[in-house]
């Protein structure tokens, strides 16, 4: 039950991030310019990413940081291949699709990742989640 659960959070995410996308595009950089733009909505995002996961802890009911973790490698696997496949899927070559994965032009899509990884372990620990035995 606890994947199902993560999964839906996860997909819950991914409508943030491609809101995230539009404010993006329609708002932050045509107000910013490109470099402000990207790096407001990069954290932005990572912000949202933490904020909806601490919120939707309880909800999950993890029994351990451990199981946290797992959740948190499992979304960021679940991101790397939504982004690449969908990157692929529209044709945009492989130059183009990792281009995202450095911290050009105020590019923090790396960080966004970090967000994504490490979510479920800081509101485990915010929320006092126990560290499992050993």
């Amino acid at each position: 039950m606890l994947t199902v659960k993560a999964l839906a959070l996860w997909l819950a995410i991914l409508g943030c991030a491609a809101f995230n996308g539009i404010l993006r595009e329609a708002i932050l950089i045509p107000a910013f310019g490109k470099t402000a733009g990207l790096l407001l909505s990069g954290l932005l995002l990572s912000a949202l990413i933490l904020a909806i996961t601490y919120i939707a802890l309880p909800w999950l009911r993890p029994v351990g940081l451990r199981q946290l973790v797992r959740i948190g490698l499992g979304w960021l696997a679940l991101t790397l291949l939504f982004e690449l496949a969908f990157g692929r899927l529209q044709g945009r070559p492989w130059s183009a699709l990792l281009e995202a994965y450095t911290f050009k032009e105020g590019n923090v899509w790396p960080l966004v990742l970090l967000a994504t990884a490490t979510a479920p372990y800081i509101a485990g620990r915010l929320r006092g989640v126990p560290r499992d035995s050993a």
